[in-house]
């Protein structure tokens, strides 16, 4: 599952990669590292014109419990094979769709008991375009309107079943010429299930970095050298 994310780019990279304004956006810090379970707000792409800020982990808008928080932890992914299935995703298949801009993504390959990080990014673009849903929430205690969102999840690619070989699972990725068609409800989203978006590569981290508390550096995405002075390198 995609719980570690990063996105390096400046506003004004992204706004000329999606076509997109970015006038009411804050002035962006590279985010290096970001865990989910930290809701982190992120810049997202819908089919308005501007680029948004949401928070990762969405709320439902019929959410009435005490604690958002805690459907928010619960909701950071969704699989694909489900959407129609959950009540948090459901309603929003066809009409709340995003796009979720991402420098690349941190996963833990399985040997033994021991949990390897891998940092996968690129090859051939800038960004991966995460698929995603989104939705609003109003907190009816304190009047705050949250948009919040996910990350949708499908059926790992040759390299991503090498490295999260216990799940099998990597984010939903689309190239350039689907974002629109996705964005705008025009492919049924089950149509993504066999997609197998695969121009990404990969290499070991540095896990003392990564679960250090000050995991947000360029360094945490730095390839570690192994033992005979070579690169980590999957492709």
């Amino acid at each position: 599952m995609c719980y570690s994310n990063s996105s390096t780019s400046s506003n004004e990279t992204l706004g000329k990669f999606y076509q997109r304004e970015i006038v009411t956006l804050p002035t962006a810090e590279p985010t290096y590292y970001a865990n989910g379970f930290t809701f982190p707000s992120w810049r997202i792409i819908t089919h308005e014109t501007q680029i948004k800020l949401m928070q990762w982990g969405l709320i439902p808008s019929w959410y009435s419990g005490a604690s958002p928080i805690d459907i928010a932890s619960k909701t950071l992914n969704a699989r694909i094979e489900t959407l129609s299935e959950k009540a948090s995703f459901k309603r929003l298949v066809s009409t709340q769709r995003c796009i979720v801009p991402s420098s690349g993504f941190f996963e833990f390959q399985q040997k033994g008991v021991e949990k390897i990080p891998y940092f996968i990014y690129p090859i051939d673009t800038p960004l991966f375009s995460m698929a995603g849903l989104y939705d609003e929430w109003l907190n009816r205690e304190t009047g705050e309107i949250i948009q919040s969102f996910t990350i949708i999840t499908t059926i790992a690619n040759p390299l991503m079943e090498v490295i999260h070989n216990h799940k099998k699972r990597m984010p939903l990725i689309l190239d350039q010429s689907q974002i629109q068609p996705y964005l705008h409800g025009e492919e049924n989203i089950n149509r993504y299930s066999s997609q197998s978006y695969e121009a990404m590569q990969a290499h070991k981290v540095d896990k003392h970095i990564l679960f250090s508390q000050t995991a947000n550096i360029p360094a945490v995405q730095h390839p570690i050298v192994d033992n005979i002075g070579q690169q980590t390198l999957l492709l």
